[in-house]
């Protein structure tokens, strides 16, 4: 069995509401957007960080549904300011075909569409 790491998860774009430097850790994502994503509360997300070129590991929290939130938090909140542009990507390692959920969202966070790897 030969295992692959692939793109399972990914949310393009999203723009940071808020960054909270006083808490243990984590990314807080609307729960809608979660859902939409695929993502899983606690899951480890890869956090590239568009404006400003910074990338950082954490784990997801499901925070309101329908607020639009994302929340850097913790250390992490040091590698991003309001109103930057992330990109939020999960992995899968697996040895079978995996069809990524994969969104974009408008400025306020709200889902906009689905992105295909393919044209």
């Amino acid at each position: 069995m030969r295992l692959i790491t692939v793109i399972k998860s990914k949310i393009h774009r999203a723009t940071v509401t808020d960054a909270g430097l006083d808490y243990v850790g984590s990314i807080t994502i609307d729960r809608d957007l979660i859902e939409r994503a695929g993502l899983v509360p606690g899951e480890k997300v890869h956090v590239w960080n568009v404006t400003n070129g910074q990338r950082f590991e954490t784990y997801v929290m499901p925070g309101e549904r329908g607020s639009g939130i994302i929340c850097v938090n913790g250390a992490a909140a040091h590698r991003v300011r309001v109103g930057d542009k992330v990109i939020i990507a999960a992995f899968v390692l697996t040895d079978e075909p995996v069809e990524p959920r994969m969104i974009l969202v408008d400025e306020q966070n709200r889902f906009a569409g689905t992105l295909h790897l393919t044209p």
